[in-house]
């Protein structure tokens, strides 16, 4: 037996196809322009990230073809620009469909791991410089952030396939942000499927259990599909005053400013507008990445020429959009009264 299967690995080895590899993308051959515009980064800010991810993305291997560090950012850059095949990606930089899948779930755990240092919600000073922020832009006072879910398409998992599928009849996953008023993302939750419910949701997260327990001094704003609170206002369904149809327009003005982070989000890394084909395990590392580069975006000034910073919008209609609307309990009234 022992010597039938050494003359076998005998002839294997004759037989085998000599390993080949690829030439690489380098990048040296790209101006500043192509940069941003194939990674959503310049070369210097794309060096920064780096710095920030790099002890994640080195090879611990001997092999003398290891994909750098440098490259498996860039490729996983260039996948949630994109939203492309992995195997159109791979094309491109001389790599395989697997390797290219690796290097994108690697930099999203990397990029998840530093997401308490760029994702968190405003405290003490910033705090108040929030609260000022929307007060000028919307004339609400005491607003600390916009919270709203947005559907991240998905390919449909093999288990528990129906709890993805959303209202609008596609798998999903529902995620749950909440920004300030200079679009930068305060808090993500992405995890739960697309069937969940937008006040499941904020029901269950931690943010709810901080601004019950008194954590944050201020409100959150939401709309109807949110039950109104002592700490998170929602517009009145029916208003009926002028009074009420002025608390609905002032809230409607702070409110659009979490939709356009949305827009900004997904203009920006547009795989997360087209689909992930991906497990909703890795769909929501790859959003929860995102939502950390979009606030290194912003704090490197790194902007796109179709965002529009306007925040205009029409109360009574952003209103009559929701229709799942959950009546406020007796503290949210006795405080939208007090904002009229």
């Amino acid at each position: 037996m022992a010597i039938a299967y050494a003359i076998r690995r005998r002839r294997l080895r004759r037989n085998a196809v000599q390993r080949t590899f690829r030439c690489r993308f380098m990048s040296e051959s790209m101006c500043e322009r192509e940069f941003r515009e194939r990674y959503r980064f310049s070369l210097i800010n794309i060096q920064f990230i780096l710095n920030l991810i790099r002890p994640s993305l080195i090879t611990m291997t001997r092999r003398s073809k290891a994909v750098s560090p440098l490259l498996q950012l860039l490729v996983a850059l260039r996948y949630f620009a994109t939203g492309s095949f992995f195997r159109l990606i791979g094309d491109s930089v001389g790599l395989s469909e697997a390797t290219v899948s690796r290097c994108v779930h690697r930099v999203a755990t990397a990029l998840c791991g530093i997401g308490r240092r760029y994702i968190s919600f405003p405290t003490d000073r910033q705090l108040l410089k929030t609260k000022q922020e929307f007060y000028n832009l919307s004339r609400f006072p005491n607003v600390v952030g916009c919270v709203d879910c947005t559907h991240i398409r998905i390919q449909g998992p093999t288990a528990n396939e129906k709890d993805f599928v959303n209202r609008k009849g596609f798998h999903s996953l529902n995620v749950q942000m909440t920004c300030d008023a200079k679009f930068h993302i305060t808090s993500c939750v992405a995890k739960w499927p697309g069937s969940v419910h937008d006040s499941r949701i904020f029901r269950d997260s931690q943010l709810c259990s901080s601004f019950e327990n008194g954590t944050y001094d201020g409100l959150l704003l939401g709309d109807s599909g949110y039950p109104c609170r002592h700490f998170l206002m929602t517009p009145y369904g029916n208003p009926v005053s002028n009074e009420q149809r002025q608390f609905n327009n002032s809230l409607c003005r702070a409110r659009t400013t979490v939709e356009q982070t949305f827009g900004i989000l997904k203009r920006r890394f547009a795989c997360l507008s087209l689909c992930l084909r991906v497990s909703p395990t890795k769909a929501a590392l790859i959003t929860v990445a995102c939502a950390v580069l979009h606030n290194l975006a912003l704090e490197l000034n790194e902007n796109l020429d179709c965002v529009n910073d306007q925040n205009t919008c029409n109360g009574n209609a952003d209103v009559a959009n929701h229709v799942h609307y959950v009546g406020p309990d007796g503290d949210g009234v006795r405080v939208e009264k007090s904002h009229l």
